[in-house]
């Protein structure tokens, strides 16, 4: 049977379709649109849509790209930069900030002065590029033991998140095992990855908790963390003998009130 131009096919009594034909001028312009889009971060839902298959997918897990806006472009198959990529900017930003404050940037002390801050500063929050699981490195250990493992007074040195001052002192960490134990040291290095960021002390300190937790899962963890902040020290009331100490107790350590006294005294013994 024919058909008018148009029109789909009549075949067993079902009207089928005709096949729908696109300009490839058309197309072409279209996809070119979307590409565009893609690089500006513009679609609603954050990725642009699936026009080809992803060389590289990638997702708000991958490493470096937690704040990326789209993951599954052809052209979008990059790598977060190192640290070292961003001195520059930071340089330059710093180098603003002394003209800012009546200084003369070209003067000889303050000269190289940018920079130095740059790389301290990056160096102060060197624990964006660290991991839990890099930094435990297989440190976990089968041990038929469920005595409290307690390490304390672990130096903590970190940066307030709300006016970009050092706060310091110490942590002390204890936990339950439930048959793994971890390296010694490598309290002392999750106390590094976490506070060597922006921080508050009290998420500093939960951080600390969960990641043991996470790490080994122990009966119990127990957290606390001491220090002074230089936001209180320097500036505002300037209580210079000023000391916050912030606990985070999870699994026994919470439940059970002999256990958690246990650790206290740990933590507050002299010997």
């Amino acid at each position: 049977m024919s058909t008018a131009s148009g029109a789909g096919e009549v075949k067993n009594g079902v009207n089928k379709p005709s096949p729908i034909t696109v300009d490839p001028l058309v197309l072409k312009k279209k996809l070119g649109k979307m590409r565009d889009l893609s690089n500006g971060h513009s679609f609603e839902n954050g990725c642009p849509p699936d026009l080809d298959s992803p060389r590289t997918p990638r997702t708000v897990a991958t490493p470096g790209h937690e704040k990326c806006a789209f993951h599954h472009d052809l052209e979008l198959d990059h790598k977060p930069p190192t640290r070292e990529d961003l001195i520059p900017n930071m340089a330059s930003a710093y180098r603003e900030l002394l003209g800012s404050l009546g200084e003369d940037p070209d003067r000889q002390g303050l000269l190289k002065t940018p920079e130095r801050a740059a790389k301290a500063m990056l160096f102060f929050t060197k624990g964006y590029d660290q991991t839990l699981e890099e930094v435990l490195n297989d440190a976990v250990f089968d041990e038929d033991t469920d005595e409290m493992v307690v390490v304390k007074d672990i130096e903590m040195f970190s940066m307030c998140e709300h006016h970009l001052v050092p706060f310091f002192g110490k942590v002390s960490i204890g936990y339950l095992p439930n048959k793994k134990v971890l390296g010694l040291s490598k309290l002392a290095r999750i106390v590094e990855v976490y506070s060597r960021r922006l921080q508050v002390q009290e998420r500093l300190t939960k951080q600390i908790a969960e990641a043991v937790l996470k790490a080994i899962e122990p009966r119990g963890v127990a957290v606390v963390c001491e220090g002074a902040h230089m936001c209180m020290v320097m500036r505002g009331v300037q209580k210079i003998n000023s000391k916050t100490v912030t606990s985070s107790m999870l699994g026994e350590f919470r439940e059970n009130a002999k256990t958690r006294e246990e650790f206290l005294t740990f933590c507050t013994s002299s010997k």
